[in-house]
């Protein structure tokens, strides 16, 4: 069996260059590959295409690679938590893509399944639909949408083994299995790291086909993005 484990964020995120696609999972601050995030901030890419739900908050997550400008373009469904990300958005320094969070999902899955377009109803009538392709199915028009792709997926999940199979934990279990999929290269890192046979067969969420890179990560903030808290005697 392939050991596909390597040391590091910093080695499993080799060959990422400048004006790359990359997908990253998670849903807003649940379930992000935290450790990947800072290596590619050291590594100072840029010109980067970035396919995300979440696009991070202003200190945290791919806020981060927004803060230093390495990000040319946001593929993503909900952005409300980034004041800098609205800041460059609307000045015209950040190109900018919002898809409505189903189509977002169904696009990746279906770059994964090696689906090039699907149709969907989502969308027709407004600006998501303008200037694509309309066809009625059962009297309901549908708009044809595209499949996402990218040269790096990166997520992260709670538990894996050194051949890559994932299992995720909660909320990570969203947009991280089809972006998976998706990468010609996919990096996993994870809470937990075991040996093949360790892990059981009916729990896992994503094959080890699917992965090429696997690694421990360390120091997770997890943060909460809107945390919420009821008064005592409420």
């Amino acid at each position: 069996m392939i050991n596909k484990e390597v040391k590091n964020a910093e080695e499993a995120c080799l060959g990422i260059k400048s004006g790359m696609t990359l997908m990253l999972g998670g849903f807003g601050l649940c379930g992000i590959p935290e450790n990947c995030i800072s290596a590619l901030v050291e590594m100072k890419v840029n010109n980067l295409t970035c396919i995300s739900n979440n696009a991070g908050v202003d200190d945290f997550g791919l806020g981060l690679l927004l803060q230093q400008k390495q990000i040319k373009k946001m593929i993503s469904s909900y952005v409300g938590e980034n004041d800098e990300f609205e800041r460059q958005m609307l000045s015209g320094e950040l190109e900018v893509d919002l898809i409505p969070q189903g189509s977002l999902a169904e696009r990746c899955r279906a770059g994964g399944a090696g689906i090039p377009a699907f149709f969907t109803p989502a969308g027709y009538g407004t600006e998501v639909g303008e200037g694509k392709e309309v066809r009625d199915f059962n009297g309901k028009p549908h708009i044809l949408e595209s499949a996402l792709t990218a040269d790096f997926a990166i997520v992260k999940a709670w538990k894996g083994d050194t051949a890559g199979n994932l299992i995720y934990k909660g909320t990570a279990r969203n947009f991280n299995p089809p972006m998976a999929m998706a990468g010609k290269i996919t990096i996993a890192e994870v809470e937990e790291l075991v040996q093949p046979g360790e892990l059981d067969p009916n729990q896992i969420h994503t094959p080890g086909i699917f992965v090429q890179r696997i690694f421990k990560g360390d120091k997770y903030e997890k943060r909460i993005e809107q945390r919420t808290v009821i008064s005592k005697g409420n």
